[in-house]
This record gives C-alpha cells, sequence and structure tokens, in this order.
C-alpha cells in the first residue's frame, strides 16, 4: 500500500448509503497518519455525510437527495467493473505519478 503518512489524501466512492464503508477507509487514513482526508462522492445520503462531518477534513458531495433508496438510481450505467480493470487503472495511475514532470 501507499504511504500515506503526512500526505493529504482524497477518498472516492461512487456514493455513500450508510457511509460505513467510508467512514472504516476515513478511520483507517487517520490511523496511517494522513495529514488530511477529504472524502468525494458524486451522490450521498444527507444522514451518511453528517456521520462523516466530524471524521473527515473536508467532504465534496455533488447531489443530497432525501430520497436516495439505492446509489445505482442515481446512475445511467451502474454495471461492475471488473477487479482485473480497476488493478491495471490503478497501476497505470501510479506509475503516472512516478514519472519525473
Amino acid at each position: 500500500p501507499p504511504a500515506i503518512a503526512g500526505r493529504a489524501v482524497i477518498l472516492v466512492d461512487d456514493g455513500l448509503a450508510t457511509g460505513a464503508t467510508m467512514r472504516a477507509a476515513v478511520q483507517a487514513a487517520r490511523q496511517c497518519g494522513a495529514s488530511s482526508i477529504t472524502v468525494a462522492v458524486p451522490v450521498a445520503a444527507p444522514d451518511s455525510v453528517t456521520q462523516l462531518e466530524p471524521l473527515a477534513d473536508r467532504i465534496v458531495c455533488l447531489h443530497l437527495p432525501h430520497d436516495l433508496y439505492a446509489i445505482g438510481r442515481w446512475y445511467e450505467n451502474f454495471d461492475q467493473t471488473p477487479d482485473r480493470q480497476v488493478v491495471d487503472l490503478l497501476q497505470r495511475a501510479w506509475n503516472r505519478g512516478e514519472q519525473p514532470a
């Protein structure tokens, strides 16, 4: 895993229903010494954002519907992304970050 101690961390998800997974991610990033934590999501349940506010330094959420129901409801296409594709994309992004400017 990347070393995050002393770094600003941005945690991104496709949306927050209960927010439980994001709360765990924020707590893990804190324990690893992140200097600041930003949560970024396109859509979230208002209660989930309220529960995260004391844990994260910043929350960026584009849409807070009171009738969230399910995250997939707010997407035209909510197909699952295969694990291999996720790993490949993360590796490409990581490698790009290591290249000199």
